[in-house]
């Protein structure tokens, strides 16, 4: 796959099939419309390319109102990457992008930089000033400037209609089994290794406090977890919150890196949540909460040795 920053890079190409949207995720519903648009690029034997945007266009247009992400930047590539599709289109949206009309979009950047063959988009798409580009006004543009349109309908699973907004419900509630189906993969954070309240260590079970890059943390609590450091993958206990025994405040994650020792300050790893055992607890004192612990490591270890 090729990372475009700037559609003017984009030439010499064969007129492509593309799909448009911002893709925060990359969830069940977002694979379905990348292998859709894989698949017919490959059956006319034309490019794909995912066009989306840099940042999120609702931190330009209404920063208090854009929700935190599920991915980051990196990862969203990756993921897209992983799909198969030939071209990824990052475009910076800027409050002078978001205020073009829709007209303005389509016959500068889809018909007159990508010369489009086709566009596929979701059921919910809508784009340009005033969200007035709407579906019906897309394939108008679509006849004037030579392109067909491709509606694809809401994927459901469960009878619900998957979305980036109802996966970040069921992380904020740590309903964590729940965000996995919709996503078709563990939710994940990752970050760098800083050194902590060393509570853990205190305890028998020391633990790696992370400095997290992504903007969604699921709810407080202990989770079953995979941490993935360099190649290789451990089971682990993450705490999420602010330590209510030892009267703390400050919000942190940590992970127990079961049967792991080494010195990892520095370092960046993934946590990639399994499962959720409980909330946080306020224990009378830290044996009882040394004796809780040991608890939810032997049960992680039973979670985490199941076959999924």
């Amino acid at each position: 796959m090729q990372l475009i920053r700037s559609t003017r890079k984009l030439r010499n190409i064969k007129p492509p099939v593309i799909t448009i949207g911002n893709f925060d995720g990359i969830h069940i519903g977002h694979q379905q419309v990348l292998k859709a648009v894989r698949k017919r690029a490959e059956q006319l034997k034309l490019p794909s390319i995912v066009y989306t945007f840099e940042p999120h266009p609702l931190k330009v247009i209404a920063p208090q109102k854009s929700p935190p992400l599920l991915t980051t930047p990196e990862e969203k590539i990756e993921l897209i990457k992983a799909s198969g599709i030939d071209y990824l289109i990052l475009a910076r949206f800027t409050k002078e992008f978001a205020s073009q009309h829709p007209k303005k979009f389509v016959a500068n950047i889809l018909a007159g930089q990508l010369k489009a063959k086709e566009v596929w988009i979701g059921h919910d798409y809508a784009f340009g000033k005033g969200r007035r580009g709407t579906i019906e006004y897309l394939k108008e543009l679509g006849n004037e400037f030579g392109f067909k349109v491709y509606v694809i309908p809401a994927y459901k699973k469960r009878n619900l209609v998957v979305s980036s907004s109802k996966i970040r419900e069921y992380i904020w509630n740590g309903q964590i089994k729940e965000a996995e189906k919709f996503l078709g993969r563990p939710y994940s954070v990752s970050g760098k290794v800083i050194k902590g309240r060393n509570i853990g260590r205190h305890l028998g079970f020391p633990t790696a406090n992370i400095s997290i890059h992504n903007e969604l943390i699921p709810k407080d609590g202990i989770y079953a977890v995979r941490v993935l450091l360099g190649k290789k993958v451990y089971k682990g206990a993450a705490n999420i919150g602010v330590a209510p025994t030892f009267l703390t405040k400050k919000r942190a994650v940590e992970v127990h890196i079961i049967g792991f020792e080494k010195n990892i300050y520095g370092k960046k790893l993934k946590i990639e949540f399994i499962e959720r055992l409980r909330g946080e607890k306020i224990f009378k004192t830290a044996e009882e909460l040394a004796i809780q612990i040991k608890r939810d490591v032997e049960k992680i270890r039973k979670i985490l040795n199941e076959p999924r």
